[in-house]
């Protein structure tokens, strides 16, 4: 079965290419034969200003010897008897469209013996001429062009109103004795077969050259289209690979063009891809086995009370209730990063003035630090803070953030929370003592279910989803929050946010 035609790309440029090139060719050779016509005629019109010099002369030298212009009026024949004379030159001037060689142009008729000045020697006598064949006889229309009057304006040969042309003053003696006028000619199609065919043959080169180099043109337009499209065909195949899933697959650089930067955005979506395919696996298996631990436990815990193991007690129904709040806060935070990262969590934006916000909280959590053997203390700014935030998911993020404190100090350390402007932002900065943080794994804590597993592991409480949930919340109040190593010898948690306009 025949592969169905498509308007590829390539097939459109190279046609797009051709059709330019076609434009170009066709308007090239349309110029070039008008100006060739026109030139061409504008060169016999010179050498018939040449021919009509030369008659001007033979008249001159006729009406010396006649004493007037009686012998020409209303008798073309006489004319044409002169222009027989210089009709070996006219002939060779029809037949041979260029300028005659070895003598000056201008100056193509034997020059008369007393002529006008210039002209210093006689001339020689007549050659006999052979009449031409009866198509040759005035080739170019030479005679039929040309009005003659005396020095009265009387018409001599010619009609009385003929059009105007190149004229010339016939002088004997300085003395104006007649007036010749010539009416140029307009094309040189018809005017005689050697100067029409003079024009066929350059018209016929000319399209030859056009349709060679129209072929050429199409040539290279099929290569330049194929190869353009190179980088295309390539992106092509690594988008395909993208969409079937296979994210390891790579576009090559093929150029250093916008294609090229093409391919590198490619390759970058690719590589985020890639990562957010095995950020997405691995958090499945974190998932399933934070998941996994809690109804293990609660499973091994209801099998030993249906098998009579352990009594129904106080405390078997204690740990039921542990496991049972824990697996609750897993799902509970999992449902917050769901809904965050989908843009689905409600807020209610008020204006929130921070230290009023911090003065309660604080005051709860020194008592439950006191009771952990930890000093709780805070210095907040003197000056009033005001942020556009949420109260309720503000002070989830502070509730989060002193927790991961009080569950992962050592008895007898200290925590300390500074409340200051910092430019056109408030910071909020909470520093605790041993145990730190490993400096490879800071960058790490505020992803989902990421735990430093030699300090902070689960027997000491925290699923790895509290921190990933502080982000995303700091994020949606348009602030950023970050982690680094504290000189008190443990985690210093820095949350900065922006300042209501004019507080």
């Amino acid at each position: 079965m025949l592969k169905r035609w498509r308007w590829t790309i390539a097939r459109k440029l190279a046609l797009a290419i051709t059709a330019i090139v076609l434009l170009c060719l066709g308007t090239m050779a349309w110029v070039t034969n008008l100006s060739l016509q026109r030139g061409f005629v504008s060169y016999l019109n010179q050498l018939q200003t040449q021919d009509l010099d030369q008659l001007r002369v033979l008249l001159e030298q006729r009406y010396r010897r006649e004493g007037n212009f009686e012998w020409l009026r209303g008798r073309p024949r006489v004319l044409g008897d002169l222009v027989a004379e210089m009709q070996p030159q006219l002939q060779a001037d029809a037949a041979d469209p260029r300028p005659p060689r070895g003598r000056p142009e201008g100056r193509r008729g034997p020059p008369p013996a007393d002529g006008p000045p210039g002209y210093g020697r006689p001339a020689p006598p007549p050659r006999p001429r052979a009449d031409p064949p009866p198509n040759r006889h005035d080739p170019v229309g030479f005679l039929s062009r040309i009005s003659i009057v005396d020095a009265d304006g009387r018409n001599l040969i010619g009609p009385p109103d003929f059009p105007p042309g190149i004229e010339r003053d016939i002088k004997v003696d300085g003395q104006v004795v007649g007036r010749m006028r010539l009416l140029p000619l307009r094309q040189a199609s018809g005017s005689d077969a050697s100067a029409a065919g003079f024009l066929r043959d350059q018209l016929r080169n000319i399209v030859l050259l056009a349709c060679a180099l129209l072929g050429l043109a199409i040539l290279a337009a099929i290569w330049l289209a194929r190869h353009l499209l190179r980088p295309v065909a390539a992106l092509r195949d690594v988008t395909a690979q993208l969409a079937r899933g296979e994210f390891a697959a790579r576009a090559p650089l093929l150029s250093r063009d916008e294609l090229a930067e093409l391919a590198l955005h490619v390759n970058a979506m690719a590589e985020a891809l890639q990562a957010s395919e095995q950020q997405r696996r691995q958090q499945l298996a974190d998932v399933s086995h934070e998941l996994r631990t809690p109804l293990s436990v609660i499973r091994g815990e209801i099998e030993a009370l249906q098998d009579g193991i352990r009594q129904a007690d106080p405390q078997a129904l204690a740990s039921l209730h542990a496991e049972v709040l824990h697996l609750n806060q897993l799902v509970d935070d999992l449902h917050q990063l769901t809904m965050a990262d989908a843009g689905d969590l409600q807020y209610d934006w008020q204006v929130v003035e921070l230290a009023p916000l911090l003065q309660p909280l604080l005051l709860r959590y020194q008592s439950r630090a006191r009771d952990r053997g930890l000093d709780l203390s805070w210095q907040l700014a003197p000056q009033p803070l005001r942020v556009r935030a949420d109260a309720g998911r503000l002070t989830q993020v502070l509730i989060n953030l002193l927790e991961n404190s009080l569950r992962y100090t050592d008895s007898g350390g200290q925590i300390v929370l500074t409340l200051q402007l910092l430019g056109a932002q408030a910071e909020i900065t909470l520093e605790d003592t041993a145990p730190g943080v490993p400096a490879g794994a800071l960058g790490q804590l505020f992803e989902r279910l990421y735990r430093v597993d030699a300090a902070r592991t689960r027997e000491r409480g925290g699923s790895g989803l509290g921190l990933a949930i502080c982000r995303a919340l700091v994020q949606a109040h348009g602030g950023e929050i970050s982690a680094s190593a504290s000189v008190l010898g443990g985690v210093r948690m820095q949350l900065r946010l922006p300042l209501c306009k004019g507080s």
